[in-house]
């Protein structure tokens, strides 16, 4: 019986990852860093530490990776999505039925707390998560399962009574290998490997019929 839910962010409520691989491409562009080589589906639910081997390949040692950044985190400062066009249309909506129906929701998401608390601050939806795990909580991101297993020890039920929503590849990835059913919003958009979620659905209403439907 599912007691729990641990929502990604992005992807999943927000509408932006379009908007961060478009940011992230100009920051490198002014920095004379290419990442045409590799696809957008690359990107999606990564944090940029993840990524500089395949960006640099052989050249990585020409870079200093740590000051590069800083910089993009200075660049994001400034370039911030516009979070009230970007969150889903039924995203409260479902989050307000779920808490009202006696769920206890989490959020776990490899974005850094400071965006992440802007964005369900700016919406409104801050309200609806009784845990937030973040990007800076965790040394290494997903698809490494530690963000998963940490918000289940949080919410203190057993991993079958728990049910994640996601939609990269590397946060399914994450939450089977934290051991919990992982349902995925269809992606549209990039091509990203879903096979390994539970099931797939089209937006979050769908996401609630499933979990209503298994409680």
């Amino acid at each position: 019986m599912i007691k729990a839910i641990i929502f990604d962010m992005d992807g999943v409520l927000f509408n932006t990852e379009s908007f961060y691989f478009k940011r992230r491409e100009a920051f490198l562009a002014s920095k004379g860093i290419s990442i045409k080589h590799l696809p957008p589906k690359f990107f999606v639910g990564g944090r940029i530490d993840q990524f500089w081997e395949k960006i640099l390949g052989d050249k990585i040692s020409d870079y200093d990776t740590k000051a590069l950044e800083d910089e993009y985190t200075a660049y994001k400062s400034v370039h911030r999505p516009d979070y009230k066009s970007l969150v889903f249309s039924d995203a409260k909506t479902v989050l307000a039925e779920l808490k009202a129906k006696g769920f206890v929701l989490a959020l776990a998401s490899n974005t850094v707390r400071s965006d992440v608390e802007a964005a369900l601050t700016k919406c409104g939806l801050i309200e609806y998560f009784t845990h937030i795990l973040t990007g800076d909580d965790f040394t290494e991101g997903k698809p490494n399962p530690a963000i998963y297993n940490a918000a289940c020890a949080k919410l203190s039920f057993d991993k079958d009574d728990i049910v994640i929503i996601e939609d990269s590849q590397k946060g399914i990835q994450a939450g089977v290998a934290a051991g919990v059913r992982v349902i995925a919003i269809r992606d549209k958009e990039f091509g990203v490997d879903q096979s390994k979620a539970s099931i797939l659905v089209d937006n979050l209403t769908e996401a609630m019929q499933v979990i209503d439907k298994e409680s």
